[in-house]
């Protein structure tokens, strides 16, 4: 038996930014800024980034880390878990 064969099947996480996860993801980001009633340039501003930086990640040009992901969630006034939970809800449905 080959070695790749004894190991547990794994899912493979695609890591494009193109992918419909990180899309999905990146629409709820967009929805939770447009529903603080803030642009762009002002999250920018709290993050202490440059406008392209946010709009980078919103068009998927861009990969978030967590970090990343829990700063912007906290500079639009939400919670991070809370954002997550509802991706992950959202995926299960």
């Amino acid at each position: 038996m080959a070695a790749a064969e004894s190991k547990p099947a794994r899912r493979r996480m695609e890591k494009s930014l193109k992918s419909a996860e990180y899309a999905r993801l990146m629409a709820l980001l967009v929805a939770t800024r447009h529903k603080a009633g803030i642009r762009q340039q002002a999250l920018a501003k709290k993050l202490r980034k440059p406008q392209s930086f946010v709009a980078k990640y919103e068009g998927g040009e861009r990969r978030l880390d967590v970090i990343e992901f829990i700063a912007i969630a906290e500079a639009l006034g939400a919670d991070p878990l809370k954002l997550l939970r509802r991706f992950l809800r959202a995926k299960a449905e």
